[in-house]
C-alpha cells in the first residue's frame, strides 16, 4: 500500500499542513519539527506526488532546464551540477533541448503553458531569447548560465571569459609566442566574442579564423593556415575540442606540439587531459555553474529577489604539455 502525507503526518505527530509545508521548504516550521518530518519520510520511504508537494502553493515542485544539444561537450558538468542540488532540494528537473529548433521551442511552450514546471533554467540563451523574454513577462522565474550579464532583466551565472582569453595571451607572449593563431567558434556566441576581446587585448593578431566548436573545425582550420604558407607560432582555441582537432592536424603535417606550435583550449573538458601532449587549457567551472544557477532560482521560489547583478565565477588557465 502506498504510502500517504496523511500516514508521514501521524508517525511525525504533526498536522498533514506540517508535512506539506516541510516539503514546501517554508521557513515558518521550526528545525526540529523539519527534521523529525523528513526523518519519516526518509524511514516510510513516503514518495510525494507534485500534487501533494505543491499543495501550499499550487506548484509542480519541478524547475525546467533549456540546453544546447547535449553533444556539447561540457553540457553533462552543467547538467549535473544542476540536477545535484535541484533535487537535493526535492525537486524534480525537466530537460528540453534544442535539438529540433523552432520545433523544440514550440513543445517547450506547451509545457510552460501546462504549468509543467515552477522555473526555468536556461543555457546559452541567445537563440531562445525572444522565447525566454515572453515568458518571464508573464511571470515564469528564469535563471540564465553562461550569459555573462548580457541580458540584464534575468539573474544570472557565467565565467570569466575575457579574462580568460587573457590570461591564455599572456601565458603565450611570457613564453615568446608572438605570431598567434586564433580559432574561433561562431562569433554569434557572446562568450566567444569575450574570448576574443580578452586575447587581443593582450596579444593583437590578424591570424584569425571562425568556425564551429568542433573537432573537425580545428583540424579542417590549421590544415588551411599550413596550406597558405601563414606561418603561426602558436594556436589558441576557443574550446577544447578545436584545440584537440588543431594537435591532430599539426601532427599529421609534422609540425611538434609544443615545440612548432604551442596549443591552449578553453573548457577543460576530460578529453583535455587525454591528448598527445597532454592540452593546456582554461578551464571552466562548468559544474559549479550549474550548481551556483539552480540555487539562485530555488531561493527566488522561496521568495528571495533574484540577484540585479550577474554571479561571475573564475576561470583558471591549467598549464600542461601543449604549452608550457
Amino acid at each position: 500500500m502506498r504510502v500517504t502525507i496523511a500516514d508521514v503526518a501521524r508517525a511525525a505527530g504533526v498536522s498533514k499542513t506540517t508535512v506539506s509545508r516541510v516539503l514546501n521548504t517554508k521557513a515558518d516550521v521550526d528545525a526540529a519539527t523539519a527534521a523529525r518530518v523528513r526523518e519519516v519520510i526518509d524511514s516510510l520511504g513516503y514518495v510525494p506526488s507534485s500534487g501533494a508537494v505543491g499543495l501550499a502553493r499550487g506548484r509542480s515542485r519541478t524547475v525546467a532546464m533549456l540546453t544546447p544539444p547535449l553533444t556539447w561537450p561540457w553540457m553533462g558538468e552543467v547538467l549535473q551540477g544542476a540536477a545535484d542540488t535541484v533535487e537535493a532540494a526535492g525537486y524534480g528537473l525537466l530537460l528540453h533541448t534544442c535539438n529540433r529548433g523552432t520545433a523544440s521551442i514550440g513543445h517547450f511552450t506547451s509545457q510552460v503553458s501546462a504549468r509543467a514546471f515552477d522555473g526555468l533554467l536556461v543555457v546559452e540563451p541567445d537563440n531562445t531569447l525572444d522565447t525566454i523574454t515572453t515568458l518571464h513577462r508573464r511571470g515564469l522565474p528564469v535563471v540564465l548560465i553562461d550569459d555573462r550579464g548580457h541580458h540584464p532583466e534575468f539573474p544570472s551565472v557565467a565565467t570569466t571569459n575575457r579574462e580568460g582569453g587573457a590570461s591564455a595571451a599572456r601565458h603565450l607572449a611570457t613564453a615568446g609566442r608572438t605570431r598567434p593563431l586564433i580559432l574561433a567558434g561562431p562569433t554569434a556566441f557572446g562568450c566567444v566574442r569575450e574570448r576574443l576581446d580578452g586575447f587581443l587585448g593582450v596579444l593583437p593578431t590578424d591570424l584569425i579564423t571562425e568556425g564551429e566548436l568542433t573537432e573537425d573545425s580545428g583540424r579542417t582550420a590549421v590544415t588551411h593556415a599550413l596550406a597558405a604558407d601563414r606561418p603561426f607560432d602558436s594556436v589558441f582555441a576557443h574550446n577544447d575540442l578545436i584545440a584537440i582537432g588543431a594537435i591532430r592536424a599539426l601532427r599529421a603535417a609534422g609540425r611538434r606540439v609544443p615545440d612548432d606550435v604551442a596549443v591552449i583550449g578553453f573548457d577543460d573538458i576530460p578529453a583535455a587531459r587525454q591528448t598527445e601532449p597532454p592540452l593546456t587549457t582554461v578551464r571552466q567551472p562548468m559544474r559549479a555553474m550549474g550548481e551556483r544557477a539552480a540555487r539562485l532560482l530555488l531561493r527566488h521560489l522561496a521568495g528571495t529577489p533574484a540577484p540585479t547583478d550577474p554571479v561571475i565565477l573564475p576561470t583558471e588557465l591549467v598549464i600542461r604539455a601543449s604549452a608550457p
